[in-house]
């Protein structure tokens, strides 16, 4: 029996002794939770894509829930966070160091390594059977502790370390074979605190799930199990696109397990800007289709709903994407707002908590003019015209603290070309030809509505986040 098989069995055993399946609600108790988390979604970002979308004196959709709060997002060991780190401790209100997920503060991160026979990447799990931490309970096993219906979210790889941090603990992010079968319920691995298993799964990509073949699948498991079969047979629908998403059925028990890969060169769902809406789900769909089939448990629910891809655009200092996919994520919070409030209309039993996991390098640059492109050339508000460097020479609004592009010599750019959906910013230090941005270390904004929501206030740790959204749905 392994490392997170035993932890896994004991959590269990401690939840069920200290939670009675289920439970009656309080006036004002959150009977449902949705924690919304942009990925690298810091407040630069929030304020391009509101202006980019709205203009300056819009509002997003999260802006207009009305209780705020800044989040600090450093990790055990280190100022600037990773997304492992900053989501477990959202979901289990514990300190960890960074690629370390759903463990302990004692726990040190072990990458994964290659697998000899098959060639494929980080496929075996190095992490210690002993002796280096133990799992730490979340939100997820909390609620399924009380009788409430569970789900993920996201348009990253179902795997990835956001929704990894909702249902698995391991000592290195990076093990995502190992990550997803703590998914299966029945199967070998599976993490026994989440008891008959998440309610709804929703993501890319399929091959962690899928067995190896050569050929065929050459990413896929190299244990050989078909993790979407073993799902089906425990009564999970299965679902590849917006079609079978949308014919999935919605009663009592239904359980929906998805898999998208339209963008598997990515390795994770599409961008926004290149989604094929007549056959992808964006994220507002999913969010709207899992609560249908969630709401359906009396008890309740918890959903996890993640913009994955925002900060994926942010690493490669692609504006246009990163603020399409703040767009995206801002729409799946009112698509949930607005289901949900058929039948809780006034929020009364349903929290509502939206925030990021990390900021990043993006800075709003330049003493630019109302009403002019965020995405484009940085026009000055007294002469309207395009505001110049020491050497004369144009800049956009948006830039990058680091990253790939520095060019030696810089050159007047095209105003057409800078607020297309491929431009990738400039930055201030060069990380190598391909070197990828870095997070930033800034505190990220958080805004909540309906049951518990008014407790959200002033800078508070990531940490804190989970302890009042524990106490709101009364786990």
């Amino acid at each position: 029996m392994t490392q997170h098989t035993l932890q896994a069995t004991t959590l269990a055993a401690l939840l069920a002794a200290a939670l009675a399946p289920t439970a009656s609600f309080a006036a004002g108790e959150a009977k449902n939770v949705i924690f919304f988390l942009g990925d690298g979604m810091g407040p630069v970002t929030t304020t391009a894509a509101r202006i980019w979308k709205y203009k300056e004196e819009g509002t997003l959709h999260m802006q207009a829930l009305p209780y705020t709060a800044r989040v600090k997002t450093y990790s055990l060991d280190a100022q600037t966070t990773d997304s492992a780190p900053s989501m477990a401790a959202y979901m289990t209100g514990v300190k960890t160091r960074n690629e370390v997920l759903g463990m302990d503060g004692g726990t040190k991160a072990v990458a994964p390594s290659k697998d000899a026979a098959t060639n494929v990447s980080n496929a075996v799990n190095n992490c210690p059977a002993a002796g280096n931490g133990a799992a730490s309970a979340n939100l997820l096993e909390l609620a399924k502790a009380k009788g409430k219906a569970i789900g993920s979210v996201t348009t990253a790889r179902l795997t990835h370390a956001t929704p990894g941090a909702t249902y698995a603990h391991v000592c290195h992010r990076d093990t995502e074979y190992e990550i997803a079968r703590q998914a299966v319920p029945g199967g070998t691995g599976y993490n026994a605190a989440l008891g008959a298993g998440l309610d709804v799964m929703m993501g890319g990509i399929s091959y962690y799930w899928r067995p190896y073949v050569a050929g065929t699948t050459p990413r896929g498991r190299p244990d050989g199990r078909d993790l979407v079969a073993e799902l089906q047979a425990g009564g999970y629908t299965y679902v590849n696109d917006l079609t079978t998403m949308n014919a999935a059925p919605v009663v009592a028990g239904s359980k929906l397990i998805g898999l998208y890969d339209f963008a598997l060169s990515q390795g994770h769902m599409s961008y926004e800007l290149d989604r094929d809406a007549t056959k992808e789900p964006s994220l507002a769909q999913m969010t709207a289709k899992a609560i249908d089939v969630l709401s359906k448990n009396a008890n309740g629910f918890f959903l996890m709903v993640e913009g994955g891809r925002i900060d994926h655009a942010l690493h490669g200092t692609n504006a246009a994407r990163a603020l399409a996919d703040t767009i995206a994520f801002d729409d799946a919070v009112k698509a949930a707002i607005d289901k949900v409030k058929v039948f809780d209309p006034t929020l009364a039993n349903t929290l509502i908590v939206v925030t990021a996991d990390h900021d990043h390098t993006m800075a709003f640059n330049g003493y630019g003019k109302r009403g002019t492109d965020v995405l484009g050339l940085n026009i000055n508000y007294a002469t309207g015209q395009p505001s110049k460097d020491a050497n004369g020479v144009n800049y956009t609004t948006l830039v990058f603290g680091n990253g790939a592009v520095r060019p030696d010599v810089r050159a007047n750019l095209d105003g057409t070309v800078v607020a297309g959906k491929d431009y990738l910013q400039e930055v201030a230090i060069r990380r190598g030809s391909a070197g990828s941005e870095t997070h930033g270390g800034g505190d990220v904004m958080l805004f909540a509505d309906g049951a518990g929501a008014k407790t959200f206030k002033g800078t508070i740790d990531n940490t804190k986040v989970f302890t009042l959204v524990k106490a709101a749905a009364g786990y």
